[in-house]
């Protein structure tokens, strides 16, 4: 514990408690600091863009286990790197008005105002087709041009931890089996076969 502050407790408690799948009201967003802290909006397009990304199915979906509140505290806290000062090649014109002083990006403003760019007006207002479409189009871009940094690749990132460390994304939408269980040398693949919780790693995504 050398080194943290109540903040910084409070932040994992936090997370912690988003990933085993409580729900978003039973957690609190007060304890971040007024700079990291979202807009009543903001948090709303979290929701929105996580359930997006990943749509309640057979299973759960993203706004159902509160991977918006998570994403909001992993960026405050951050999780992937997200606190840490941008290299000088990394930031271009579009970028500067939304760097702290620090030189970290403020994620949350940055993707508000590129879906309200992208949608002509308020991204939240658009029928949930188009708002599906306009996410889509982000995420191509944001993956076709490796070369060119985007915050939308970290955002999704997080994304996706939140929802796969989540009891329903571990349990449910993967197959979980308890370890050590038994061994299984060969294991056939049939159509439809969920991946294994325990192979999940968050890192191939996209």
């Amino acid at each position: 514990m050398s080194g943290w502050t109540r903040r910084d407790f409070a932040g994992g408690v936090a997370l912690f408690a988003l990933a085993l799948g409580i729900p978003a009201a039973a957690v609190k967003l007060t304890d971040l600091a007024a700079e990291d802290a979202p807009s009543d909006r903001q948090r709303s397009l979290m929701a929105e863009v996580s359930d997006l990304v990943i749509p309640r199915t057979d299973t759960p979906g993203a706004r159902d286990v509160g991977v918006g509140d998570f994403v909001v505290l992993a960026l405050a806290h951050g999780l992937s790197g997200t606190r840490a000062p941008m290299a000088a090649e990394m930031v271009t014109a579009a970028l500067v008005p939304f760097r702290r002083r620090d030189g970290s990006l403020r994620h949350l403003a940055w993707l508000e105002q590129a879906l309200d760019r992208a949608a002509g007006g308020d991204f939240l207002r658009q029928p949930r087709e188009r708002r599906a479409e306009l996410l889509s189009a982000l995420d191509a871009e944001a993956f076709a041009q490796a070369a060119v940094f985007s915050p939308w690749t970290a955002i999704k990132g997080l994304i996706l931890t939140g929802y796969y460390t989540s009891e329903a994304g571990g349990s449910q939408e993967l197959r979980y089996d308890l370890v050590p269980g038994k061994w299984e040398w060969d294991i056939p693949i049939t159509p439809g076969m969920r991946a294994f919780s325990s192979d999940w790693t968050a890192v191939d995504f996209g």
